[in-house]
């Protein structure tokens, strides 16, 4: 595989027939054709390198919930706490090669008590599980390419006699931070695993965290739904312990062949009761335009909460009680309809930070909104803002009797409307960071016909200050 750096194409990765030819990354296409002229090529796809990456870090998560890239060609894998699952460290880092191996890639692995360490000891060493001890001399024996600087680094090194990291730890680090920068000397320290650098994993870790692994895969639906229901049960004891119910619950289906389906609901109250979620679960596998396929079968079944809030049960008197109860009735059918139909397809209002009518409300998931209180109008007097909003608003022709007075009349699909009553104006200026500086004010009536019908009506524009003003209507009242 080749890409272009420098202005040049240049050897990005190899296969092993390449590397017996003696090549390696980095050399220039052209020098690589004349010491093998039947060398073959194809462009390099750094994205879909990230994309199988994703795939692969995914199918870790088995191990460990804390998983990052090491891009172009590596994972590293924060598997504090999880060894034990599989034996030890050693039997662990064994799993890992074997399901690498079974997938189709040749894999190098260590286990190290620092990130930089292991990533190290993996390139330039064997394969194994190295103690705190075992790290610091076995990273001290490593070449000075495990520091990964520049050519011309390395050439200055060398020709100053420094072969392996070991020679760089015993001379003082002011040296190096004056030749070749402050971070020079950081490096040797992660190296050496006197400084520990913490990954950053692609996926926050949950709060509460449970799964299952099968010694034989799981493919029939029920008794994966089983397995899923034992898993709520599960955290549902967790959730009860520390008082806390959650709000996103997240399954993590695990397939033979490394691919990895995640399903998820989402509740609008807190929540830990096993019926409902087991309801919503089997309602979004209902729902799947993707089947949920097991293939050869799943290894293991997770289920997360990534998010929760504290959890309060119902207490109060009889008609506290039935209130409570009417508001879960509708979170309940919330819950359902936005697990079957997806989280942007069940919306509600809510106030937006603004003062245009077209601003002044808008459509949320209903998962994410807040609960709110809306303003009323005063006992007896009409709504200041009509129920149905027209987007955009409608062009009409308007008669009035002066030109800054009400509108008379006002011709709207075709047919005339004479105003019986007419309320306003009301002048909303647009917001200039939205509008720009030029989109003039709007001056709204509130009016009536001599049918009964209401309307809400703006002129775009003033007579003294714009050319040629306009009239639209913008909602109807009901």
């Amino acid at each position: 595989m080749v890409e272009k750096k420098n202005n040049a194409q240049r050897l990005y990765a190899l296969n092993p027939a390449a590397w017996d030819h003696g090549l390696a990354p980095g050399l220039a296409l052209a020098d690589a054709r004349a010491r093998l002229p039947q060398l073959r090529v194809a462009d390099a796809d750094r994205r879909a390198d990230r994309e199988l990456l994703l795939v692969l870090a995914a199918h870790c998560e088995l191990y460990t919930p804390l998983t990052a890239l090491d891009e172009p060609h590596g994972l590293v894998l924060d598997v504090t706490g999880c060894a034990h699952l599989f034996g030890g460290e050693a039997g662990l880092l064994s799993v890992a090669l074997h399901d690498m191996a079974a997938l189709g890639f040749s894999a190098r692995a260590a286990l190290a008590p620092t990130p930089d360490g292991a990533r190290a000891l993996a390139r330039f060493s064997p394969d194994g599980v190295f103690s705190p001890a075992e790290a610091a001399e076995a990273v001290a024996r490593l070449p000075l390419a495990a520091l990964e600087v520049e050519e011309d680094s390395l050439r200055a090194l060398s020709r100053a006699g420094l072969k392996t990291i070991g020679d760089l730890a015993s001379r003082p680090s002011r040296a190096f931070a004056a030749r070749f920068g402050a971070d020079f000397p950081r490096k040797i320290e992660c190296l050496l695993g006197r400084e520990d650098l913490r990954i950053t994993p692609l996926r926050p870790p949950p709060d509460c965290m449970v799964e299952r692994h099968f010694a034989e895969p799981l493919e029939q639906s029920d008794s994966i739904e089983a397995v899923l229901s034992d898993l709520i049960q599960e955290a549902k004891t967790f959730l009860e312990r520390r008082g806390q119910g959650g709000r996103l619950f997240e399954a993590s289906f695990f397939r033979a062949d490394g691919v990895v389906r995640r399903l998820s609901v989402e509740t609008l109250r807190p929540t830990r009761d096993p019926k409902i979620l087991v309801r919503l679960f089997h309602e979004k596998l209902e729902s799947l335009a993707d089947p949920l396929d097991p293939g050869f079968g799943f290894d293991a079944l997770r289920l997360a909460v990534p998010r929760v809030e504290n959890f309060e049960s119902a207490q109060g008197d009889f008609v506290a009680l039935e209130a409570r109860e009417a508001e879960q009735e509708l979170s309940e059918l919330l819950d359902r309809l936005t697990t079957r139909f997806g989280r942007a397809r069940v919306l509600r209002f809510m106030q937006g930070d603004a003062h245009e009518p077209e601003r002044e409300s808008l459509a949320v998931p209903v998962a994410a909104a807040v609960a709110e209180t809306w303003s009323s109008p005063p006992d007896g007097e009409p709504p200041a803002r009509p129920l149905t909003l027209f987007d955009p608003p409608q062009p009409v022709d308007v008669v009035a009797l002066a030109p800054d007075s009400p509108p008379a009349r006002f011709r709207w699909r075709r047919k005339m409307h004479e105003i019986l009553r007419a309320e306003g104006p009301e002048r909303i200026a647009p917001d200039w960071s939205v509008f720009g500086m030029r989109e003039p004010a709007r001056d709204y009536y509130r009016v009536e016909d001599v049918e009964g019908r209401r309307f809400w009506l703006f002129r775009r524009g003033l007579y003294e200050s714009d050319d040629q003003p306009r009239w639209f209507l913008h909602g109807l009242f009901a």
